[in-house]
């Protein structure tokens, strides 16, 4: 839907984020609504993502819409990220962690092993707190992924 290079509400420091478009889970109080229909979106290849990465000095940061609607593509985007960088990559979700196991969809299993940081939860509206820093509710969590991962 947009990418944002050198944003700093979506994790530490300048980030590079990729908002991509579609999101079912249509939080009452979404900070980006645009995003919920897929059609809001444009496509873009593998490498013209790469592209845009490469030529940006900061970190990455998928979110939307939900990455996780997507996730064979964003899949396949943190893994080459992974291995032709040595950038970071938080990405945000409004599925818990735990509900992204259980489904145990290889898609999103390969996405969940690519990214360093999960920012998992809906919005909750009810719970909304502008003191937190990259969340906007208090029942989301910021997760480091491969230490959540080897826990379980």
């Amino acid at each position: 839907m947009d990418i944002i290079d050198g944003t700093v509400v979506d994790g530490p420091g300048f980030r590079l984020s990729i908002y991509c478009a579609g999101c079912q889970h249509r939080c009452p109080g979404c900070h980006n609504p645009q995003s919920w229909e897929m059609s809001n979106g444009k496509e873009m290849s593998l490498n013209e993502l790469m592209e845009v990465i490469s030529d940006s000095p900061w970190n990455v940061t998928f979110s939307g819409g939900d990455p996780f609607y997507q996730a064979e593509g964003f899949a396949k985007l943190a893994a080459r990220i992974k291995k032709e960088t040595a950038k970071t990559i938080w990405c945000y979700t409004g599925f818990t962690i735990e509900e992204l196991l259980q489904e145990n969809d290889p898609h999103r299993m390969e996405l969940l092993r690519n990214i360093d940081v999960l920012v998992d939860g809906p919005f909750i509206q009810a719970r909304r707190d502008e003191q937190l820093r990259f969340r906007g509710s208090a029942n989301q969590r910021i997760l480091e992924v491969k230490d959540f991962l080897t826990k379980k």
